[in-house]
């Protein structure tokens, strides 16, 4: 008899520290911790709660009389897993688990757990098995607490439990060894896709965001494509990029059609995103380290907008996007406000000139957006001359693969170029 696999029953905790005053407001950040557990298909939550604590047990997490409340609660329910929307220490987590006899996954490994669950480029997946590696490394110690009685004497002499340990975070550090090896190569392969882009002279026009923030919708809209868009957190992991033309907003017959660019969609970003993660995904992020243009999508709906736009602004600098580098701001999903509510963020809108409201599913807005695009990469450029020894070849390389260069004319002790380009462009030259 064939019996379907019964879910996961799930109970979402967000501890909030009443001692931290630069903390996040806790019921966006319950409401998102839920949407991040309904981001894996096999888990059901059946309930959630915000948990007040002055301090964070340093064992437990929780104190006894808070331990045993929850413990009741989730025994009633049935619970199978925990989730505790911040970080958790291996000791607290093997200490939970004992007390509630039940299995504990922190944020950490929440978001670890959809990542493997949707990355589907081989780049993606090694970058989230690289991450998850990293992060098991720091746990060890929960796996292996049975075999710390065998240890003699003192414990000066390590005994069979530490022994296991090292053995683990060796073949653990020879995994890692063998897929940085793998993701060098791939990383290779899209370097050379770069430099051949490179040699396109088309703007790259990077859309990043909160996730959720309506990105992947807004990129089919512009593209035609059909990646993938869901109401779910992280419906898109692997960076997907597409040359398009503009379409001709306002621009006479005789002007013809609309600028070329290539359009990249990048995996969302979150509050407190794993450090493994920033560091493995970094490499999917260079091209909005290379974007000539970062359209900021923000879902405009949403209650805690002002703090996602201030997370979404940290994890760029985190990631070493220029300061200069020009972004416009897009207040998307503004059909899911009230018309009063609509009124007030236009108004709010139109005293910024880099910001644009818009709908991404019904078009609103959407070609002003277009012609806004179309205006910030329509800077002014300059035509200078330039010197260069021998020594400098890497400058010289740099000036051709950003397509500046009008004319070359060597000399006995290097060469004279004629280079047209923008403000940023010199300025970054000058940084080499």
């Amino acid at each position: 008899m064939d019996r379907e696999e019964r879910p996961t029953r799930a109970w979402v905790f967000h501890p909030e520290l009443t001692s931290d005053r630069d903390r996040r407001d806790a019921g966006p950040a319950l409401v998102e911790a839920v949407s991040l557990a309904q981001a894996l298909p096999h888990l059901e939550v059946v309930g959630a709660d915000i948990v007040r604590l002055p301090a964070p047990h340093p064992g437990k997490l929780f104190g006894k009389g808070k331990l045993e409340e929850l413990h009741a609660k989730l025994d009633a329910a049935e619970v199978d897993l925990v989730l505790i929307d911040g970080p958790v220490s291996p000791v607290q987590q093997r200490n939970l688990e004992k007390e509630w006899k039940v299995k504990i996954l922190d944020r950490t490994g929440l978001i670890l757990e959809i990542f493997s669950d949707r990355a589907a480029t081989r780049e993606g997946v090694l970058q989230v098995e690289m991450a998850a590696l990293s992060y098991q490394r720091t746990r060890l110690v929960r796996a292996w607490t049975h075999l710390e009685r065998q240890r003699g004497g003192l414990g000066f002499v390590g005994g069979p439990g530490e022994t296991q340990i090292e053995a683990d975070r060796r073949a653990i550090d020879d995994q890692l060894n063998r897929l940085r090896k793998q993701l060098e190569k791939v990383v290779k392969t899209r370097e050379l896709h770069r430099a051949a882009r490179a040699k396109v002279p088309y703007p790259i026009v990077a859309l990043v965001g909160y996730t959720n923030a309506g990105k992947s919708t807004l990129f089919n809209r512009m593209t035609g494509a059909h990646v993938m868009a869901k109401d779910m957190l992280f419906a898109t992991l692997d960076p997907t990029m597409r040359q398009i033309e503009l379409p001709a907003v306002g621009k006479a017959p005789a002007q013809g059609g609309g600028r070329k660019v290539i359009l990249s969609d990048t995996v969302g970003f979150i509050s407190d995103l794993p450090t493994q993660l920033v560091a493995a995904f970094r490499a999917t992020l260079e091209e909005v380290l290379a974007a000539d243009l970062i359209v900021h999508v923000r879902d405009i709906s949403h209650e805690g907008t002002d703090e996602q736009a201030r997370d979404v602004e940290e994890i760029m600098t985190e990631l070493g996007v220029k300061e200069n580098t020009p972004q416009l701001e897009v207040w998307n999903k503004i059909d899911l406000l009230d018309e009063g509510q609509q009124d007030a963020r236009r108004h709010e809108a139109d005293r910024n000139d880099n910001v644009l409201v818009l709908s991404a599913v019904t078009g609103e807005g959407f070609d002003d957006l277009i012609v806004a695009i179309d205006a910030a990469l329509d800077v002014p450029r300059v035509t200078e001359t330039l010197h260069l020894s021998f020594a400098d070849g890497r400058k010289r390389a740099w000036l051709f693969e950003k397509g500046v260069v009008e004319t070359e004319e060597p000399d006995e002790d290097g060469w004279h170029l004629t280079v047209t380009w923008t403000d940023r462009q010199a300025a970054e030259y000058r940084t080499l």
